[in-house]
């Protein structure tokens, strides 16, 4: 698809009729129907209640052809597989958002870095780096998470 400034379409955007999507994805519409009952590939709706189906809904439409004609799986069969299929996407994106997260706190961390200065006074400096005007050559590494839990002994 041309993306025009910014604006274009994308996998998501529902551009196609019922009719239109029927014959991309090689169907017969009342077989879009019969798969938008069954939960299948379910299009948007227009506010008349009309369907129209995404460049990604197409893309689904056909891979259920394939399962069911190349790979013989049933209809039911194919529901169970799209749904693990999305639950497995859910799952990539959680651990990519947790991986973030895991780094962001890891690079907080690293720069925390803390020296105690003549007087007593802790100052936060960067890694590698001596407090200003302190006689002390002290630094502090403070770590927001133990590496190591202390070992228990029992009496």
């Amino acid at each position: 698809m041309v993306d025009i400034g910014g604006f274009g379409p994308d996998d998501e955007t529902p551009l196609f009729v019922i009719s239109v999507a029927a014959e991309l994805a090689g169907m017969h519409a009342q077989t879009l129907r019969q798969y938008d009952r069954l939960g299948l590939v379910s299009p948007s709706r227009t506010r008349g209640g009309g369907r129209r189906y995404s460049p990604r809904d197409v893309s689904q439409l056909r891979e259920v052809q394939r399962l069911s004609q190349e790979e013989g799986v049933s209809l039911a069969g194919i529901v169970r597989i799209m749904e693990l299929e999305n639950e497995v996407a859910a799952l990539r994106a959680r651990i990519e958002e947790l991986t973030g997260e895991l780094v962001r706190s890891r690079q907080a961390s690293m720069a925390r870095v803390f020296a105690v200065g003549s007087g007593g006074d802790v100052v936060a400096v960067r890694p590698g780096e001596r407090p200003r005007h302190t006689r002390s050559q002290a630094l502090v590494l403070w770590e927001s998470f133990p590496t190591r839990l202390p070992r228990q002994t029992r009496p």
